[in-house]
């Protein structure tokens, strides 16, 4: 694309206000050679304005957030976000973003209300909720999620426009407790058995895999194993309750 052509010739001409003038730029001269079209991003946005580079560095720019939000740099959580950008989007053009991420927008500020409310105007739910469990799989890369960590992708999930509900939904994959498979699904543990099937039903169809045939591979397979959590979760109900 125009725009990281630009923004890394403008970076060796005039270091970083050289390379986002040049970013910019490059953006607007893109914006105007597919004005009149509309086209789907990975994450199914429908509007002109948000490019796929566009959501790539977004991306990027929520999962810093949540690894520098216990205080440290985990290289496992950073291995983490460049192996599945890898996996998305291939290898020359996750290099490019992180490229221009590092060179643009890493030492600037990074406003989650800004991309949040962007990404929620620009993408579908569903979307949403997968880049919320994409945020969580980077906090537990190393094995254990901070609190720092869930209360920083509990901020991200409120500008994304996520439901409480469904916020604690994905919490609940990451955390092994009695009240896990409950909250997966939804539900209070005096849920009665046709509740709980009921409960089971409705988060089946938010996040069947055939919702998310819109996502590059990588991105549908973190749909799935949402998908799979939720039916380990009603397993393990039924074994306790035995019905």
């Amino acid at each position: 694309m125009l725009r990281w052509l630009l923004a890394i010739l403008g970076y060796f001409l005039y270091r970083f206000p050289g390379a986002i003038a040049g970013f910019f730029i490059g953006s607007l001269l893109d914006n105007i050679s597919v004005r009149g079209k509309t086209f789907q991003t990975s994450f199914g946005s429908t509007r002109q304005q948000v490019t796929p580079a566009d959501f790539e560095l977004n991306l990027l720019s929520l999962a810093s957030l949540v690894i520098k939000a216990d205080g440290k740099v985990s290289q496992t959580e950073l291995d983490f976000v460049r192996q599945y950008f890898v996996q998305a989007y291939g290898k020359d053009r996750a290099n490019a973003t992180f490229r221009v991420f590092n060179e643009v927008i890493k030492n600037r500020e990074i406003s989650a209300q800004t991309i949040g409310t962007l990404l929620r105007q620009r993408t579908r739910y569903e979307s949403r909720l997968q880049i919320l469990h994409f945020l969580f799989s980077i906090a537990n890369a190393d094995g254990t999620v901070s609190t720092a960590e869930v209360n920083e992708i509990n901020r991200i999930s409120g500008f994304l426009g996520v439901f409480a509900r469904d916020f604690e939904s994905i919490k609940a994959m990451f955390f092994k407790n009695p009240d896990s498979a409950y909250k997966i699904l939804e539900i209070d543990r005096n849920a009665t058995p046709a509740e709980i099937k009921a409960a089971y039903r409705t988060m089946v169809k938010k996040y069947h895999p055939d919702k998310l045939t819109h996502l590059d591979e990588a991105h549908r397979r973190g749909g799935e194993e949402k998908f799979k959590k939720v039916q380990e979760a009603y397993e393990q109900i039924q074994k306790e309750r035995g019905f």
